[in-house]
């Protein structure tokens, strides 16, 4: 017995044009992962906006793709869309297949994993936005066992999604650390989508490779937890030894000890068999006891950001921006203003990866140079004031300048502060349920 996961989705905002392949080449199930920490700030400001917001909104469009082949039995959808709104999201869902007169189909709603109720324990602040536990597979399972086609969560691990549908078909029992780990193992390259079949590939990224026709990934798993990544014939791309051993150690801290909320797993005892033809078998992953507690994050307010941007031309392009930055921030100083952060950034010569050319030739200059100047103030009211003094720059300051202007048309942006904690199971399995709604 084998069963084939498409993993449709790597987050908010992903292509859902691959996900036609997927279900043409034959899946089991469809997977979408759509959050990450970012995502659920996003998600936060939606819900701040509209209440019955707070999950991701392009869910219906991977439904839509997906029913002709849920109504007709060869997969399901797994997701974690739901976000910070997983019964908002259950609704939406709902609401849209009865309006579009879709029948016989079991939508399960995941609910549980705020851990708000909890604020005292586990020592929340009192203006906590949000606080969600990592939520492993085992609701899902659940949600399967009872016949559902469609299966909504909010904060449930990435690998979980993944590993749920493997569970329930292949009965792994909860203590069988090693397919447990094959199973998240499998996930995790799933997850991301078209990153494991080509996308991001540090290597010749320029053969083969169309995002316009990027084939999305397929696990093919069987019972003893060995699988092989794959991806729909005919599609860009490529599944390679390279592109599934980098995928394997995205976002992983410690290799020998990758922590999931069903188990903890080896990825170094992970052996890849490049099969050609764009497949690559994965077995031997071992796996151990799964962590004592859930992984939790808080969101609470963090201040207000604004920021500006100017281009300077050659020559002397640097220096010129420096002395724009320095301007700008001399006038903060000036005004009073109260500012409790500043990050500057120079795009040519020093911003996202350090100096750009840290041995750069005698007399070298740059064609270009982009300064780029943010702060974080407490109120959105102090934050926007500095952007009314940048207007001198455009005929009074250094030569050459262009594209001056203030970002998000000067209006401050609220920051959210996210911090991570160990939150007790016992307090989140209490209060996690499955709703079923069929329409």
């Amino acid at each position: 017995m084998t069963v084939r996961i498409g993993g449709g989705q790597g987050f908010y905002g992903d292509g859902h044009l691959p996900v036609a392949a997927l279900l043409a080449d034959g899946i089991d199930y469809l997977v979408c992962e759509a959050l990450a920490e970012l995502t659920l700030a996003i998600l936060q400001k939606d819900r701040q906006r509209d209440e019955s917001l707070g999950y991701t909104r392009d869910l219906p469009l991977y439904v839509a793709a997906a029913i002709g082949d849920i109504l007709g039995g060869r997969t399901k959808l797994i997701t974690n869309a739901g976000g910070i709104n997983p019964i908002g999201a259950g609704r939406a869902v709902v609401g849209a297949l009865a309006a579009h007169g879709v029948t016989g189909v079991k939508v399960a709603t995941i609910v549980g994993d705020d851990i708000r109720p909890h604020a005292e324990p586990l020592g929340l602040a009192a203006d906590t936005l949000f606080a969600n536990a990592y939520l492993g597979a085992r609701p899902i399972v659940e949600a399967l066992e009872r016949g559902a086609d469609i299966v909504i969560g909010g904060r449930i691990a990435d690998a979980s999604l993944f590993l749920a549908p493997l569970i329930h078909e292949f009965g792994w029992s909860p203590d069988d650390w090693d397919r447990l780990a094959a199973g998240v193992a499998g996930g995790h390259l799933l997850e991301c989508s078209g990153q494991v079949t080509g996308g991001n590939y540090s290597g010749d990224w320029w053969n083969g490779l169309d995002p316009a026709s990027i084939g999305f990934p397929i696990g093919e798993f069987e019972p003893d937890g060995s699988f092989v990544v794959t991806k729909p014939a005919g599609s860009s791309g490529r599944v390679t030894f390279d592109t599934v051993r980098e995928q394997l150690l995205y976002e992983v801290q410690d290799p020998t000890a990758y922590l999931n909320p069903d188990v903890t797993v080896d990825l170094a005892s992970a052996h890849l068999d490049d099969l050609g033809n764009d497949r690559v078998r994965v077995s031997g992953v071992r796996g151990a006891a799964a962590p004592a507690t859930y992984k939790g994050l808080e969101c609470t307010p963090g201040g207000w950001s604004n920021e500006l941007r100017a281009t300077y031309g050659w020559p002397d392009a640097e220096a010129k921006a420096r002395a724009a930055v320095a301007y700008l921030r001399g006038r903060a100083a000036a005004i009073g203003m109260d500012v409790k952060e500043w990050h500057e950034e120079y795009f040519g010569v020093d911003a996202f990866g350090g100096p750009t050319v840290p041995a750069a030739p005698a007399g070298w200059e740059p064609p270009e140079v982009i300064a780029r100047l943010a702060w974080r103030c407490d109120t959105a009211e102090e934050a926007g004031r500095l952007g009314r003094e940048a207007g001198l720059l455009g005929l009074s300051g250094p030569p050459m300048i262009a594209g001056a202007g203030r970002a998000r048309d000067g209006k401050p942006s609220q920051l959210l502060s996210l911090r991570a904690l160990a939150v007790d199971r016992a307090l989140v399995d209490a209060q996690v349920r499955v709703e079923i709604t069929e329409v």
